[in-house]
């Protein structure tokens, strides 16, 4: 898939979560008609593919991510280095804590624990995806967590 600007857009657009074309227009100041074409040349590509509709919801046709693990490692990558390369531009009010990595000893059940209360901290502002649902000064960030265990070396195992 080439880099064409419309197509990246709304690869990272929709890496945080489903959007029509008409929405996503909207958001990128770009026409429905060009989103639409550029979803459907996404979707021939296996990145992209339409979203469950909830019943009642009307002629909504939204689109989310197909593939997920690659391409979003390559879009947070993307986004954390435009960020980077960009943050001078940027109101110094967004320049607070924008990464953290940490190796932590923890059991199974605590491992859990930790992903579930990262859920629990994102969850109250996952509803904002439509823009009334939003305060005006709001703008879309990329929160990044992943937890797994790091496997030890191939000369050293760990028993079950």
């Amino acid at each position: 898939m080439d880099d064409h600007p419309v197509r990246t857009a709304l690869l990272e657009l929709l890496a945080d979560g489903p959007v029509t074309a008409n929405e996503a227009a909207r958001r990128l100041g770009e026409s429905s008609g060009s989103c639409s074409f550029h979803l459907r040349q996404l979707a021939r590509a296996g990145l992209v593919e339409e979203a469950p509709v909830p019943p009642g919801s009307g002629r909504r046709k939204p689109w989310q991510l197909r593939v997920l693990d690659p391409l979003m490692r390559d879009l947070e990558d993307e986004g954390y280095r435009r960020w980077r390369a960009g943050r001078d531009q940027v109101d110094p009010r967004w320049h607070t804590d924008d990464a953290a990595s940490h190796v932590l000893w923890l059991t199974p059940d605590e491992m859990a624990a930790v992903a579930a209360a990262l859920r629990r901290v994102a969850e109250p502002y996952a509803s904002r995806e439509q823009a009334d649902a939003r305060p005006p000064d709001a703008r879309p960030v990329a929160l990044v967590s992943r937890i797994f265990p790091l496997l030890p070396p191939e000369d050293d195992q760990w028993t079950a």
